[in-house]
């Protein structure tokens, strides 16, 4: 017998709810995405500077891919996401 399920007032997105965040958790998660974004964007980056140089033989600095790729995308998710979660927060706090 399995358990009586059910959903969650918010919804998910790969198994994490969409509500009832803390202040906290809304912060972790905003650094987390702009983390992951920064380091993502710039292994990419790094990656097709490798190519680029290697294939065109150019002598384009690596750390030109933290400085306009990483720091950037980085900025921009942040952006993003602290007003997303600030508002899933707020969300969960009108509702109490």
């Amino acid at each position: 017998m399995h358990p009586a399920h059910s959903p969650r007032p918010g919804g998910t997105v790969l198994g994490f709810p969409l509500a009832g965040f803390s202040l906290l958790q809304s912060l972790l998660l905003t650094f987390a995405a702009a983390f992951f974004a920064f380091f993502a964007s710039t292994a990419l980056a790094i990656f097709a500077l490798l190519g680029w140089n290697a294939i065109g033989h150019h002598t384009v600095n690596y750390a030109d891919s933290y400085l306009y790729v990483g720091v950037p995308a980085g900025v921009i998710v942040f952006a993003v996401a602290a007003p997303a979660f600030g508002a899933l927060w707020l969300r969960a706090k009108m509702r109490d």
